[in-house]
């Protein structure tokens, strides 16, 4: 299992965060390692709400059909997407942070089957990549990384 959480100081206020985070058709626009995301299901964010979120795989883009399992506005969604290969579990929560918010993404991803021995080697590289995601969510939320214990 790869598990990775970030958590994001955003002058914005803690609904207009909300409703573009659990938009994921938004995430190409922070994830490097996102091609691009379509809706599929549900009209914008909601607790009905499917999306096709492409993401870069070593022998070439991977389709995950995300599909929103919680949905709690303006202050939690929870996204899940499963293939044969992988289970991704993405918790996204907004709280108010004086005149702001803060942003926590968690992220679980699990190979499915056999493919968990791998599960280690997934880790190092999950890191890396959630990594640079996080960097890119700093940057489009005009935003600062935060320890959060």
């Amino acid at each position: 299992m790869a598990h990775y959480v970030a958590t994001v100081r955003t002058g914005r206020p803690p609904a207009e965060v909300f409703a573009y985070m659990a938009d994921l058709r938004n995430f190409a626009e922070w994830d490097p390692g996102v091609e691009h995301a379509e809706q599929v299901a549900g009209d914008g964010p909601g607790p009905d709400a499917e999306f096709d979120v492409a993401v870069t795989a070593p022998r070439g883009p991977l389709t995950l059909r995300y599909r929103t399992i919680e949905y709690e506005a303006p202050e939690k969604v929870v996204v899940e997407a499963r293939s044969k290969l992988l289970t991704s579990l993405d918790t996204i929560t907004v709280r108010a942070d004086g005149d702001g918010s803060l942003v926590t993404y968690d992220a679980v991803l699990t190979l499915n089957g056999i493919a968990r021995l791998a599960d280690p080697l997934l880790a190092l590289s999950f890191n890396r990549i959630a990594g640079r995601a996080a960097a890119g969510l700093v940057a489009e939320l005009d935003g600062t990384r935060v320890e959060v214990s």
